[in-house]
């Protein structure tokens, strides 16, 4: 075969000391790494904290610094149908169309100075394909980055689908050897700070450790804060 696929399965647990450690949610993905560059992500997350969230997205992006390409969302609240929409990101603009239950039929196309650099649709494995914009051989350090999209400013990822822009500061920290669910693992331990002004509400601190490695697959995160969120990697098949 021409091309290779990951698979695994991420758990969404609690850290708030009245539910510690009680899960509140599963994310299944696969990532295809294909031969012509583009790594196609398909993920299927469930948040069971009510409003309940059921996301299914299907997102393609550049293997090198996972710049996006095009993505599909669906989306489920409250189990009740929220939106759907397919967004395209070419040189210079990005264009989306979409349709939510709150605002109906939404059309939009954002011209970009560049391009454009992360698209977070909100599965947890994203966040750890972020990370390839840092550059690893200036060694630890921070990157702010401008220029990046979301399909929902809200911390779940519960509205829309629709573009919202924002940008954000990577802290590399450094390799460290740690084990999860999944099992022992040489990782890459990141911060995402410098919310603040960037969204309706500033996101706690959050640590994310993904493989020390060209696949940046998730192991751990962490957000800190009124979320008390973690999750980590249950299951994961490299073939």
């Amino acid at each position: 075969m021409s091309y290779r696929t990951i698979r695994g399965v991420i758990r969404y647990t609690s850290k708030k000391p009245e539910r510690l450690d009680q899960e509140r949610g599963r994310e299944i993905f696969i990532l295809t790494q294909q031969p012509d560059g583009t790594d196609v992500l398909l993920a299927h997350c469930e948040i069971d904290d009510a409003p309940a969230v059921i996301r299914d997205v299907s997102l393609a992006l550049n293997h090198d610094d996972s710049s996006p390409l095009d993505c599909s969302v669906r989306l489920t609240v409250g189990d009740e149908f929220e939106g759907s929409g397919w967004m395209r990101f070419a040189n210079g603009y990005a264009e989306c169309e979409t349709f939510n239950r709150k605002d109906g039929r939404i059309t939009q196309r954002i011209e970009t100075p560049e391009k454009v650099k992360w698209l977070q649709a909100h599965p947890i494995i994203g966040d750890a394909l972020l990370m390839k914009l840092y550059d690893l051989t200036k060694g630890p350090g921070k990157l702010p980055l401008e220029n990046l999209f979301l399909t929902s400013p809200d911390h779940r990822g519960a509205t829309g689908p629709m573009f919202f822009v924002t940008g954000l500061t990577l802290v590399y920290v450094g390799e460290e050897a740690i084990d999860v669910e999944a099992g022992h693992f040489q990782a890459r331990h990141f911060q995402v700070t410098g919310t603040e002004g960037n969204l309706p509400e500033e996101h706690p601190p959050y640590d994310v450790w993904c493989t020390a490695d060209d696949d940046y697959i998730l192991l751990r995160a962490s957000a800190g804060g009124y979320m008390q969120t973690h999750y980590e990697l249950s299951e994961l098949i490299r073939d």
